[in-house]
């Protein structure tokens, strides 16, 4: 079962969306290119296209992949309205298992927000390879999470949850999360893409007690079933411990840095 089965409805109406800067800058990946292709890996409930869509009215295709079927329906409604007769896929297949769904098929930009973590990183690469134009850009990004976020009511609340569920970040019901073991540049610079670009556009969001407890829903470390029985118990305290933050001077403030990762062929490679 997928890490993230039957949240997709509190998913897509809590988790935050892509700041306007970074949407700028995918869009201007494919400038010039007459009718691209977008395909978006982990897609979840389809953030990446769905900010992407009203910006590129050129973009001819698009292809979502994630494993969770339920997150990829939720994806297709959101994203519908937005496609205005152009041609989009869902496929229900790990990144590294895409195959092209057509002869001739080339990706023109490839993205993955939040969640090449997930990943066998390396297929991951290898099958970007396989798919792409030449001139492709592949973009990784992502900006952490409240668990990893140093404020104080984000240490609060994560030792609340701690006291739950144990010191360990939980990955679903069945085991721990693991920081991957080098760094997604390391990675880019022994594959096809090696020529990295980074780009990093500090935010500033402000929650409120209902957004956060809407939020923490949707991860892989605070799902309810991974509380229980317990689990109204815990939304209580844990309304209570942001109730009492959110009415202090700095609030529910999370100054954050939303970091995109542009990796392309070398010049002159294929």
């Amino acid at each position: 079962m997928s890490l993230f089965h039957a949240t997709a409805d509190v998913y897509s109406r809590h988790r935050p969306g892509l700041p306007d800067e970074v949407v700028h800058l995918l869009a201007g990946t494919v400038h010039g290119i007459r009718r691209p292709a977008l395909l978006d890996l982990g897609t979840g409930t389809g953030q990446v296209p769905a900010a992407l869509l009203p910006v590129l009215p050129q973009l001819a295709r698009l292809d979502l992949v994630d494993t969770d079927r339920d997150l990829l329906h939720q994806a297709d409604l959101t994203l519908r309205p937005l496609l205005t007769g152009r041609a989009a896929a869902v496929h229900p297949v790990r990144a590294e298992e895409f195959t092209a769904p057509e002869p001739g098929y080339r990706a023109d930009l490839v993205t993955c927000a939040r969640a090449f973590h997930w990943m066998d990183r390396p297929a991951v690469l290898a099958m970007t390879d396989r798919v792409t134009a030449s001139g492709a850009t592949l973009a990784i990004m992502g900006d952490g999470s409240l668990w990893t976020h140093p404020a104080p009511w984000t240490v609060a609340l994560r030792e609340l949850i701690q006291s739950y569920l144990g010191t360990e970040r939980r990955a679903g019901t069945t085991g721990a999360y693991a920081e991957p073991g080098r760094r997604y540049e390391d990675d880019l610079a022994e594959s096809p893409f090696s020529d990295v670009e980074e780009h990093h556009f500090p935010l500033r969001r402000v929650w409120t007690p209902d957004k956060v407890i809407g939020y923490l829903r949707s991860t892989s470390f605070a799902r309810p079933d991974l509380f229980g029985e317990r689990h109204p118990r815990f939304e209580t305290e844990a309304r209570a411990l942001l109730e009492q933050h959110a009415a202090a001077k700095d609030g529910l403030v999370e100054d954050g840095v939303f970091d995109v990762l542009l990796a392309r062929r070398p010049e002159g490679a294929r």
